[in-house]
């Protein structure tokens, strides 16, 4: 009896939590001023390191680092607006601003090229964004 109880309270658990939408990421680091990172080397050179696994980064960096492919793989899905337009405004300076980097990291992520033929289109072809930063 025992384990009948079990089996169907089981099989209602995981029907029950495969209805429930994802989680999204935290949005502990949505106060950040990217701006700020991507203007200044020292800090721009640290992330871009970690991020390209050349160095082991700080914490933050190798967060960032282990949600990109999931960011990546569902177009963002469970990102904030903020941590959408952030995803964008990083996107967009690394492409038209440091395209070797761009490329680098597009080679890690991105080796098929699959997410970022999709991300070329919707933040950059878009016309929503001038070059210039």
């Amino acid at each position: 009896m025992k384990f009948l109880y079990f089996a169907v309270f089981g099989c209602a658990q995981v029907m029950f939590t495969s209805v429930i939408p994802h989680s999204t990421y935290s949005t502990m680091y949505d106060h950040i001023n990217v701006d700020e990172i991507l203007k200044n080397d020292r800090l721009f050179n640290r992330y871009f390191t970690c991020l390209t696994k050349k160095e082991a980064g700080n914490y933050d960096g190798k967060l960032l680092a282990a949600t990109i492919p999931d960011a990546l793989a569902t177009s963002c899905a469970k990102c904030s607006d903020k941590q959408r337009k952030t995803a964008e405004q990083v996107i967009q300076y690394l492409y038209f601003n440091t395209r070797d980097k761009f490329d680098e990291l597009a080679a890690i992520y991105d080796p098929e090229g699959v997410f970022r033929e999709n991300f070329i289109d919707e933040y950059l072809v878009s016309g929503s964004w001038m070059p210039g930063f």
